[in-house]
């Protein structure tokens, strides 16, 4: 049994690992997950100075409200095609969903975004954006998966 991850989907990083694997039905592993967040925490974190406890932290749901961790989740989101300047990308977000997702994701995802498809609407700042569909989805989602 895997411990609860807390990341979400890199595209391309997961169709590179999937081809490193010999059986992958309908999405990635978890592994391929942790391995994907793995390497969008090690770009995003040392950019904006967030000390690794602090987004350990953010992993378990304790997310919190400053500049740095707001900006640290947009480049994630960023990076994984979910938000572009401010504007959450809904219809490909569930796209990646069906291809890289494992199936046991899948549903609470969908209807996740969904819950949370307007939360970044009206807001200027692209950190500010990312930080509210974050919370969003953190508190929508009960299989919510973060690096």
């Amino acid at each position: 049994m895997l411990p609860r991850m807390n990341l979400f989907v890199l595209p391309t990083v997961l169709i590179v690992l999937t081809l490193n694997t010999d059986r992958v039905y309908g999405g990635a592993t978890e592994e391929q997950m942790i391995a994907a967040g793995k390497l969008m925490r090690d770009v995003c974190l040392p950019k904006f100075k967030v000390p690794t406890d602090v987004a350990d932290g953010i992993k378990d749901g304790i997310v919190p409200e400053t500049k740095e961790v707001k900006c640290y989740i947009n480049c994630i989101l960023e990076m994984m095609q979910t938000m572009k300047k401010g504007k959450f990308l809904y219809e490909s977000s569930l796209k990646q969903v069906d291809l890289l997702m494992p199936d046991d994701y899948k549903d609470q995802y969908k209807s996740g975004f969904a819950a949370c498809k307007d939360s970044p609407n009206g807001i200027k700042n692209n950190c500010d954006a990312s930080y509210a569909l974050l919370i969003c989805m953190r508190d929508k989602i009960t299989k919510f998966v973060f690096p």
